[in-house]
């Protein structure tokens, strides 16, 4: 696979150009915020697809027995999580699954607690159902953000609190959490009566060095507190073909999930995308072991770059995921002169960290997931308007 390798995606609709003018307020910037990757996606994918589209009939689909048991196969194999094909349901989303289970398992007014600086949908699923966000902000150490577990114990044991949205890994700021954080955090959930969702679509990007832990693997207690959402999406670049899913060993849980499924009758799918994610678990490994360690390039060139023309700007190694938090704050500027800076001065379109939540002021989070000519190409833009004020 030639990750080096530069793709046009102009008239495609791809999302990370169509909205340029709307968020950046111009199409002249290097666009690397949306989390999906500008690589090929495996032969074995697109031979798949394409075997599919030789039938002339795109009707409704069901998911077979292949489907469940690439899952489970899947889960053993890469986090060595035995599950059950009768845990597993298909959803048209990571992001739809969590409004499910917000409307499933809360009641207008009550708390969901989350860990910002997090991925800014966390805030919206709460929010726009008319829950009431808790945060228990993550510390951000010389060593790396770690949770803040006595807080966590004082925000969930508050009875209005009833749901722990939880990031696994940790998006923006790149952890993949220990067992033993896990196992703490679980504890606490259980002991405050608090349903743990745990948002794990970042599972196989884990970077060398490291691995993913299911928290619905630290224990059986954990695991019936627990629902879990995955998908080959993020792994795969398959985002457009709607391949989520999500684990639950409670059978309570599971029925609750589904009526809502069946309720707003979100249970059909997408054929291309059951195609895929059977194709990409059966076979995909070996395309994913050479993107982890191209994506490990790539952040070992961002964190040279910066060290050695930058070291004003800070940044924690990721342990997992392809994004980059990047903390300018030695810079000087408010959130917007920031958000300002970087569009006009160093044409990119980067996440601006606010909408990860206030502790994200300052920052800007980075999607490195691009051929190494495209992120050299946006550090050289980077120092460029940088030398303009330092």
């Amino acid at each position: 696979m030639d990750f080096d390798k530069v793709i046009n995606r102009e008239g495609t609709n791809a999302l990370k150009l169509e909205f340029r003018e709307r968020l950046f307020g111009t199409n002249d910037v290097l666009p690397l915020w949306v989390a999906d990757m500008d690589f090929a996606v495996s032969d074995e994918i697109v031979k798949a697809i394409r075997k599919r589209m030789e039938h002339p009939i795109f009707g409704y689909t069901t998911r077979d027995e292949e489907f469940f048991n690439a899952i489970v196969e899947w889960v053993k194999k890469k986090h060595n999580w035995d599950i059950k094909h009768e845990w597993v349901e298909a959803s048209p989303g990571v992001v739809p699954t969590l409004i499910l289970t917000v409307l499933a398992f809360t009641e207008q007014g009550e708390k969901i607690v989350i860990q910002p600086p997090v991925y800014s949908p966390f805030f919206d699923v709460i929010k726009d159902h008319k829950r009431v966000i808790k945060e228990n902000p993550l510390l951000n150490t010389p060593d790396g953000y770690r949770m803040d577990f006595d807080h966590l114990d004082q925000v969930t044991s508050d009875p209005d609190v009833k749901m722990f949205i939880f990031c696994n890994p940790h998006n923006p700021v790149g952890r993949a959490w220990t067992r033993e954080e896990l196992k703490t955090a679980g504890e606490i959930c259980l002991k405050n009566n608090v349903l743990i969702v745990s948002d794990e679509i970042h599972a196989d990007l884990v970077l060398p060095g490291f691995s993913h832990i299911p928290m619905a693997s630290i224990s059986e207690e954990v695991a019936n507190n627990t629902i879990t959402c995955m998908s080959p999406s993020k792994t795969f670049n398959i985002a457009g073909l709607n391949t989520a899913y999500f684990i639950t060993s409670n059978p309570r849980l599971l029925r609750m999930m589904r009526r809502k499924l069946q309720a707003y009758h979100l249970f059909i799918g997408n054929m291309f995308g059951a195609e895929a994610l059977k194709v990409a678990y059966k076979y995909g490994e070996p395309w994913l072991e050479e993107l982890l360690k191209y994506l490990q390039e790539n952040i070992n060139y961002v964190l040279a770059f910066v060290k050695n023309n930058m070291s004003e700007v800070k940044v924690h190694r990721p342990e997992a995921t392809f994004l980059m938090w990047l903390d300018f704050a030695e810079w000087g500027f408010s959130p917007a002169q920031l958000k300002k800076f970087i569009i006009e001065k160093a044409r990119l379109g980067l996440n601006d960290g606010p909408t990860f939540g206030t502790q994200g002021q300052g920052f800007q989070r980075l999607n490195i997931a691009s051929p190494r000519p495209v992120i050299e190409e946006a550090m050289h833009r980077l120092l460029k308007a940088r030398n303009l004020i330092r």
